[in-house]
């Protein structure tokens, strides 16, 4: 691991040590301690990764129990063998999805996200690969993140531009634009386009 990883990591140990103790713990001086910890480790994050402060303490300091993985799903949807991407305001594409809210199943996610963001009614069908987003996309992250990417069937709708996306097309895989990086890969879409045309297929995981 690279030292300027062991430092995010080091942060986000901490992090987890602070909101489990903030959690189970007892006495003012020590959830005092704890909730100490927890804002440097936020600060520590926000400099290793420089996502605003605000929007670190957002994300971990509102949060409480045993820190876990967060979820994110990711629609596979085809059309004439062309995988569906949609344009966000950035001007980098990526797949219709977005993080699993809490009283939402992977399933009605990615159905949920599907609509908001493609302005499709789909099916959810098959699930295609469960990955780490830390063993597979570039960019480093404040927090673990599992993906989770499924094969739909569009039953019907039609995109209109919204505050997450301005436009959306078919792509091949030959002709894929900027993609999105932290949110799916040229190779995570190539794994989709296999399982599309797969008559059987096993949901890869790591």
């Amino acid at each position: 691991m690279k030292q300027e990883d062991k430092l995010l990591q080091w942060a986000l140990d901490l992090q987890g040590i602070a909101q489990t103790g903030l959690y189970y713990g007892s006495g003012k001086f020590d959830l005092d301690r704890y909730e100490q910890i927890r804002k440097i480790a936020a600060e520590m994050i926000s400099y290793r990764t420089e996502i605003p402060e605000e929007k670190v303490k957002e994300i971990f300091c509102s949060d409480v129990g045993y820190l876990t993985p967060k979820l994110d799903t990711r629609a596979a949807i085809f059309k004439d063998d062309k995988i569906l991407l949609v344009k966000e305001s950035s001007g980098a594409w990526s797949m219709p999805g977005g993080w699993v809210e809490p009283d939402k199943s992977i399933m009605e996610n990615t159905v949920k996200e599907a609509w908001e963001e493609a302005g499709l009614t789909v099916t959810a069908d098959r699930l295609i690969a469960l990955y780490d987003l830390d063993k597979n996309n570039l960019k480093l992250h404040p927090f673990k993140v599992i993906k989770a990417f499924v094969l739909c069937t569009v039953v019907g709708g039609h995109f209109q531009r919204n505050l997450e996306t301005v436009d959306s097309r078919y792509f091949g895989l030959d002709e894929l634009p900027e993609l999105t990086e932290d949110k799916n890969t040229r190779d995570q879409i190539a794994l989709c386009f296999a399982a599309q045309a797969a008559e059987h297929w096993e949901t890869v995981f790591d």
